[in-house]
């Protein structure tokens, strides 16, 4: 069973010459505008055993000295895939980890002896438990200290690196705003050990490991940007499309204390190791034509005259010869004779995404339409991963498809519960026991029972404790009464509206369990019922908590067990990708696109509105301070004046989608 395949989507096709470049020469020529050496892998596997190859000679080579090979290490999740590679080598007996010292590059502060959460713990549960390190040869700051104790101790810190000989190599993760281990923007060249302020973006990416933002302690005791340059050699690594922003301005923008990971640049052995995802940012992945002569396919000329708009500020059908000569795209001149031949063929290609029959025109020419006309009408499984995402990212479009006739179906992959606040239990509890009282005489016991005790729970629930099973029961009731209501609102039929509850999702934590057979199990069922003639499934990977890839790819997996099976159904079905919640697609990448009114968005507002526990109380919103009905309706319009300044036609808003090819 393939559990993985969201991995597999790639958008923009990337010649390997881009990023396996075959000689030194053809490096130096793609690589021109980075300044740290930047390896970019398909995969993250292949990342990581890179990284482990050489960390695998260089430990043994100092083995072979009688010399231990000193290590600075993050705790982060972005090194997880290369702790797990070194565990299976050491594990088949290829590598030992008994000359290995290991200094822990951040601990969190103030803490409590027994927290769990402490990075050290994390780092042992990740790695050091699973190898040969003594115990000995492990060093981290202490978060349990007295602030006083603090600069004392960082001082320590920084003379047992001394005493060990310095670091060999340093491996690292990246924070969206560019920090590492924790030295936050603004952070010095020169600093060294010592106690930081974490700030609210950082916190917000640590929340996973702690439950709640609210939990995670408000400083941290960090190496220094001047303790991790001191490294003979560093690695830096980043995995997924939400890295891509950060790991452009460190390979490519100017050294700042803005962006603590650009000091890198000034290391003679700093290496940056990234997926394509993580790579989608820098010049040579994502604007090729100037940095090498290319291939050019029909979406890459897309991409370059969507790009080539936007440098100009002109619409399409303006663009002369002269601004593709000045601006590096000769090529195409070549390739199509005249700017207007290369103008025309990419306007009509993106006039072809627009439609206003997302499930196909029926009795109409279909030639360029992204749909097909038949069959009409057309039975349509919406895949929402949590139970809005179907109205947040494309509610006007399933409004469209129902007032259009088709056979819509709802699948809500997750109950959702671990996003509603406990204030939403007791108002709902509130509820129950009030109508116990006036309309039930107060005879139902059980009620009145479980009131006491979920009262009670949440009266000294502390931060970071886990709902009791009950509680999180409740929570998951209301998100799907928030659901069905929506659902009715856009006249959806109830016995349409399905509520899976993946068990992957039931952790109780922010943190999920590994998607497996059993979810794709609950998936397949409902699409082999259905025999759906399209599927809408989640194509924001990058959602910051994760459910959104884990969900997708059961239905993935689902399709490809079916699609095993020489299911015939499969033959008439298309999948589509929808984004909104987290980003949205790029204008290149865009397949159809649907056209909302003023009168649909309030509607698709309204929608989401709904789902009221998501709203001003909703835990987790992430780092972006607009609310969910907010944020969808600025990516839409957002989308809409992409076309209009493309010079097509201008729209309030629009919803857009990519095809998944199975």
């Amino acid at each position: 069973m393939k559990l993985n395949l969201s991995s597999k989507i790639v958008l923009n096709q990337i010649p390997e010459e881009f990023y396996r470049p075959a000689t030194a020469i053809e490096r130096s020529e793609i690589t021109r505008f980075e300044k740290v050496p930047t390896d970019i892998f398909p995969t993250i596997e292949e990342g990581a055993v890179d990284i482990a190859n050489q960390l695998e000679a260089d430990i043994k080579k100092r083995e072979q000295e009688g010399r231990k090979f000193v290590m600075g290490v993050g705790s982060g999740s972005s090194l997880t895939p290369i702790f797990q590679e070194l565990i299976r080598r050491h594990e088949a007996g290829r590598l030992s980890f008994g000359n290995v010292v290991v200094f822990n590059a951040y601990e969190y502060f103030p803490l409590n002896a027994e927290n769990v959460n402490r990075s050290i713990n994390q780092l042992k549960e990740r790695f050091l438990n699973h190898v040969d390190i003594e115990a000995e040869n492990i060093f981290t700051p202490d978060g349990t200290l007295a602030q006083d104790d603090v600069q004392e101790h960082c001082r320590q810190y920084e003379q047992h690196i001394k005493e060990q000989g310095g670091l060999d190599v340093i491996l690292l993760g990246i924070g969206r705003m560019g920090n590492i281990a924790t030295n936050e923007p603004g952070s010095s060249l020169t600093s060294t050990s010592r106690l930081i302020l974490i700030d609210e973006t950082a916190r917000e990416e640590m929340k996973m490991s702690f439950g709640s933002q609210e939990t995670v302690p408000p400083c941290s005791i960090t190496m220094g940007v001047s303790t991790i340059l001191s490294a003979r050699r560093i690695f830096l690594t980043a995995w997924g499309e939400e890295k891509a922003d950060i790991i452009k301005k460190t390979v490519e923008g100017k050294v700042s204390d803005t962006v603590p990971a650009s000091f890198l640049q000034t290391h003679n052995d700093a290496h940056v190791v990234i997926d394509l995802s993580a790579a989608a940012k820098l010049t040579r992945i994502q604007h090729p034509w100037l940095v090498a002569s290319c291939k050019w396919t029909d979406k890459l000329v897309r991409s370059a005259l969507v790009w080539l708009c936007q440098v100009t500020g002109k619409p399409i059908l303006k663009l002369t010869n002269k601004d593709y000569n000045e601006n590096g795209l000769s090529e195409l001149l070549a390739l199509y004779g005249s700017a207007y031949n290369a103008n025309i063929k990419i306007f009509n290609d993106l006039q072809h995404t627009i439609t206003g029959w997302p499930g196909g025109k029926p009795d109409a020419d279909d030639t360029y339409r992204p749909e097909r006309a038949r069959p009409f009408p057309k039975r349509v499984i919406v895949f929402s991963p949590h139970p809005d995402d179907d109205v947040i990212s494309m509610g006007g479009t399933l409004r469209r498809l129902v007032q259009q006739g088709h056979d819509v179906h709802v699948a809500y992959e997750t109950s959702g519960n671990i996003a509603v606040g406990d204030e939403e239990v007791v108002r709902f509890m509130h509820f129950i026991n009030g109508f116990n009282q006036l309309f039930g005489n107060e005879q139902d016991e059980v009620i009145k029972s479980k009131y006491k005790e979920i009262k009670e729970f949440l009266k000294h629930k502390k931060e970071g404790d886990i709902d009791t099973q009950d509680v999180r029961t409740i929570k998951g009731l209301i998100r799907r009464g928030e659901a069905r209501t929506a659902c009715t609102f856009n006249q959806i039929p109830l016995d349409h509206v399905h509520f899976l509850d993946l068990p992957f999702y039931e952790s109780g934590k922010i943190e999920k369990l590994p998607m497996g057979e059993a979810d794709v199990d609950i998936v397949r069922k409902l699409i082999s019922t259905v025999q759906p003639h399209q599927i809408y499934v989640a194509g924001d990977l990058a959602d910051p908590h994760g459910t959104h890839r884990k969900c997708t790819d059961a239905v993935l997996a689902a399709i490809d067990l079916e699609k095993e099976a020489k299911a015939a159904w499969l033959k008439d079905c298309r999948v589509w990708m929808y984004r909104g919640a987290w980003a949205e697609w790029e204008i290149e990448n865009i397949e159809m696109c649907v056209p909302i009114s003023p009168e649909e968005l309030r509607a698709k507002r309204n929608s989401i509105l709904k789902h009221q526990s998501q709203m001003e109380s909703a835990p987790f919103l992430g780092n972006d301070e607009r609310l969910f009905w907010q944020r969808s309706e600025d990516r839409n319009r957002g989308t809409a004046k992409l076309y209009d300044d493309l010079g097509l036609a201008c729209y309030e808003a629009m919803e857009a989608f990519v095809e998944y090819k199975f």
